[in-house]
């Protein structure tokens, strides 16, 4: 740790020192996400955006950078620190049938999707690949792809693995017929999520690369369920999302809930990991004054951030859903007004 020695001396000639240890804290990275998936290279411009949150499914045959994305390695070239969401979940692909490619020579078949997730009840359950199906190894193929794209953008990135794992099983999941519990489908995640990450750590990753895993953090059984010691000596970053949907809601509140989970629940490997909001926002229909909310959020990182517990690293702005802007040009100044202020700047 860093020591500062500090001598004084009178006109007598007495002296005394003292010596204090010092940490030099990097600011917070204020980020950004817009929906769609759209370039936000626009609405960053002017202001002191260094985060940026994307989401892909490994059933997309362009993973890295995205299909027609190639914004998305200029601004991680600039420096712009990323935070890509991998999903099991089966989107961006023609059809939900069986894959097969060529990657770097080697020839894949990736099965069809044999899971169902997000099954609440009166909706279409989208599928995902399951957890069963990662495990017996027939998804490396995807994985193998998105590692060989991955691999030519000339930057690292936070590789985040599902973007809810809570909102994914909160009304559990079904694999190949049979149905499995919101418990029982975290216990199998977990499994899952180890065996990618210990896949993709086996092969050589560029400079930079680190892991997480996607949780909204709206409930306290399934976060400790999701973060047992066993993974996170393989991940580099808690993680929760944040929103504000309640006319009662403080920024502070709500950037709190999961902390105080986390310091309460996990184990000590976790709380050593700093922490990365993948996304945060506030709903106009609740706070038509989005701009004053904003506002509240730096302080409150700072006040969290000088507590006992994990360091909040990183926070992105959700420009979309529960998060849009309205009007826009209201929302994004408040943005940059907050990211100029400490702990950002």
């Amino acid at each position: 740790m860093p020591r500062v020695t500090v001598t004084v001396r009178d006109s007598g000639g007495q002296t005394a020192t003292a010596t204090a240890n010092y940490t030099i804290t990097p600011p917070v990275l204020g980020g950004y996400y817009l929906s769609g998936g759209a370039d936000p290279t626009t609405d960053m411009a002017g202001g002191n955006f260094r985060s940026l949150t994307q989401y892909r499914s490994f059933a997309d045959g362009y993973v890295f950078p995205g299909y027609n994305q190639s914004w998305l390695v200029t601004l991680g070239r600039s420096g712009v620190r990323v935070n890509m969401v991998l999903e099991l979940k089966h989107y961006g692909a023609s059809d939900a049938g069986p894959q097969t490619f060529t990657v770097d020579g080697v020839r894949y078949t990736v099965p069809a999707p044999a899971m169902t997730i997000q099954q609440r009840p009166g909706t279409v359950w989208p599928k995902a690949y399951g957890y069963s199906q990662v495990l017996a190894g027939q998804c490396d193929g995807l994985l193998a792809r998105a590692l060989s794209q991955y691999r030519t953008m000339g930057f690292g990135v936070n590789i985040q693995l599902a973007s809810e794992l809570d909102t994914d099983h909160e009304f559990g999941t079904t694999e190949a017929g049979k149905a499995y519990t919101w418990a029982e489908s975290d216990v199998r995640a977990v499994q899952a999520v180890i065996y990618i990450v210990n896949w993709f750590r086996a092969k050589a990753l560029p400079q930079g690369t680190t892991f997480s895993v996607g949780l909204g953090g709206f409930d306290r059984a399934c976060y400790q369920r999701t973060h047992p010691e066993a993974l996170m000596t393989r991940l580099d970053f808690l993680q929760w999302n944040v929103y504000a949907t309640s006319p009662t809601d403080t920024a502070l509140a709500r950037f709190r809930r999961t902390k105080d989970w986390a310091v309460a629940d996990l184990g000590p490997v976790a709380l050593s990991r700093p922490v990365l909001v993948a996304e945060w926002g506030v709903r106009v229909a609740e706070f038509p004054d989005q701009p004053a909310w904003i506002a509240t959020v730096p302080p409150a990182i700072a006040q969290l951030n000088a507590e006992r517990g994990p360091i909040i690293a990183r926070t992105n702005y959700f420009n979309s859903g529960w998060g849009t802007l309205s009007p826009k040009a209201t929302g994004l100044a408040a943005l940059r007004a907050a990211y100029a202020r400490p702990p950002y700047a």
